[in-house]
């Protein structure tokens, strides 16, 4: 099955372009340990998710980019044409000349609106190009104003014209010092709006993949790009074709469906997050050695212990014994110290993966009572390498991984509030203190639920 890609914004675009680009890499890269056979139905899996053939016989991506201004989205075009390996359909984007001045509510409530129907026809259109549509993975930003400000108005057309269809938005969590001043309006206002009409968040932290780019790759001079790249080696890593089942003989030909039904048992828990390790700049590769035992153990305590990355993990931090009272954080500004789980899923990438012994990820402490241990922990396996790793494992897990992040912005948020800071900006636009206050309380809701789990 085909996933549409929709990117939205100019973070929605730059990351867009580099996830397809890590796709292409990964296609394309050598991969002496798997047979003829087994390549070339990987790539074909891959193809038929991701992009469709045209007569150039250079892969077209199946994605629709949207901005508001038209540079981000006419240097993305040329540079996927420049790669050679692939490109965007050059009529599957849509740009004005004006951007929505980081206001949540002029992307929401004007330009949603206004230009509803010509991005309407353009993903009609691109959907119409699948054989068999899997359903919508949407990238965008929460804090500027076209990302999350059309992005929630897109999704929510998404919903309506394509009721069957699955809905996964892949959301930037931005900087917690602050890119712009009303981050955390927009952030609530979007968060709220999502929840409603999509199957699932995907989130990235900007502050994690900052630490990543700095202590795990080394580079000095972070740029918006190596950010990108990063976040796009993990999404790669996750939506590349697996084996969902155990000894499978096939890809996965429903990877959208495949990941809600292992990870979203329950429409009140839609938080997904995600870990890949290891991490490491390209040149150090080939002097180093991975065991799986070692890379489960480290993915597992990262987990427990929402450890971001392998650097820095408190190994002190264990899972409650059953019958025992679970540590919640009843202050929720109180550090959580075991990080509970809904569902888990580890994606495991390289050679000896049958060897792979993923026990400890199975132990009911992990998880929420009310859930099947059986049914809350899932394993997807391949022996073909991702990008150069030899072994690689990834964990997208349905936890209280953005408890505290979700607490804070929502407290920003509230304090301005309270002052009627900015509010004016955005009443002006025809977003109304009720709607503000509706947001609010579906958020509440979400914390709540997660705190207790």
């Amino acid at each position: 099955m085909s996933i549409v890609t929709v990117q939205l914004g100019q973070c929605g675009n730059q990351i867009g372009h580099e996830v397809f680009n890590a796709i292409c890499s990964d296609v394309h890269g050598t991969h002496g340990l798997c047979s003829k056979k087994e390549n070339e139905s990987y790539q074909d899996a891959c193809k038929e998710r991701f992009f469709c053939e045209e007569e150039s016989e250079v892969p077209v991506a199946r994605a629709v980019l949207i901005d508001m201004e038209p540079k981000v989205i006419s240097q993305t075009l040329s540079m996927a044409a420049r790669s050679g390996y692939w490109k965007y359909d050059d009529r599957s984007h849509f740009c004005q000349k004006q951007g929505s001045g980081n206001n949540w509510a002029n992307g929401y409530s004007v330009h949603g609106p206004r230009y509803k129907e010509v991005i309407m026809n353009l993903v009609q259109k691109e959907a119409e190009k699948c054989d068999r549509l899997g359903g919508f993975f949407t990238i965008m930003s929460m804090a500027g104003g076209t990302g999350s400000g059309l992005g929630a108005f897109v999704t929510q057309c998404l919903r309506d014209a394509f009721p069957a269809s699955f809905i996964l938005n892949h959301v930037i969590w931005p900087y917690g010092t602050g890119e712009i001043i009303v981050q955390n309006y927009n952030s609530v206002l979007t968060l709220s709006h999502l929840y409603q009409s999509s199957d699932a968040l995907l989130v990235h932290e900007n502050d994690v993949i900052h630490k990543i780019c700095a202590q795990l790759m080394n580079i000095k001079q972070i740029s918006f790009r190596d950010v990108n790249q990063v976040i796009a080696h993990q999404l790669g890593s996750v939506f590349q074709p697996t084996y969902t089942a155990e000894g499978g003989l096939h890809y996965s030909r429903n990877p959208l469906g495949d990941l809600m039904e292992a990870l979203v048992p329950h429409p009140e828990f839609k938080m997904l997050g995600l870990r890949n390790i290891p991490q490491m700049p390209e040149n150090s590769l080939a002097y180093s050695t991975f065991s799986w035992p070692g890379l489960i153990k480290h993915l597992r305590q990262m987990l427990i212990a929402n450890a971001k990355m392998e650097e820095g993990i408190d190994w002190q931090v264990q899972p409650p014994r059953l019958g025992s009272s679970v540590p919640s954080s009843q202050s929720t500004n109180k550090p959580l110290q075991f990080n509970a789980s809904i569902a888990n899923l580890v994606i495991l990438r390289g050679k000896d993966i049958h060897s792979v012994d993923l026990g400890s990820f199975r132990d009911p402490s992990l998880y929420t009572s009310w859930l099947n241990p059986q049914d809350a922990f899932n394993a997807w396996k391949t022996p073909r390498a991702f990008n150069k790793y030899e072994k690689s494992a990834s964990l997208v897990s349905n936890s209280q991984f953005l408890l505290k992040p979700l607490d804070n912005v929502v407290g920003k948020a509230w304090n301005m509030f309270a002052s009627k800071a900015y509010i004016h900006q955005y009443t002006k636009f025809g977003i109304e203190e009720e709607d503000f206050l509706d947001s609010f309380t579906a958020l509440e809701q979400v914390i709540s639920s997660y705190t207790i789990l």
